[in-house]
């Protein structure tokens, strides 16, 4: 197996509620399918399928509460940890933890979009970020 994601696929209550959320973002969706819509990230795809869905999909059962899963958007400046927390919850997100220095040397926050799915938004000043928004770890 390629050490690589392709896709993320996140189980939403509200296909429209959470496609506007991601919209207002400025993501931009491809295609207009009621079932699923899927947004160019990078190298890779984000998905939002119904929840219900998705668990069927999948074979498990439907159920509540944190799963032990946060997404990340990592940022180019300390600063833009506030401004990309604020331009989520302009957008109907919800701040979980506002920007604060962390103890491994960064700077972070961590947001809900509407159907409750964590983002932590961080500045890593020992990570690169490529012009095409792309992550190189130190070797």
């Amino acid at each position: 197996m390629d050490p690589r994601i392709s896709c993320i696929t996140l189980g939403v209550a509200d296909m429209a509620r959470a496609r506007q959320f991601y919209e207002r973002l400025g993501w931009r969706a491809s295609g207009n399918n009621p079932q699923v819509t899927f947004f160019q990230a990078g190298g890779m795809v984000l998905a939002l399928f119904g929840r219900g869905a998705l668990a069927e999909d999948a074979h498990l059962p439907l159920g509540s509460g944190f799963g032990g899963v946060a997404l990340a958007y990592n940022v180019r400046s300390k600063a833009d940890v506030a401004a990309t927390l604020a331009d989520a919850e302009r957008a109907g997100g919800r701040v979980l933890k506002p920007a604060q220095d962390t103890f491994w040397g960064g700077h972070s926050g961590y947001f809900a979009d509407p159907d409750g799915h964590a983002w932590e938004v961080a500045w890593n000043p020992f990570w690169t970020i490529q012009p095409d928004g792309s992550i190189a770890l130190p070797k």
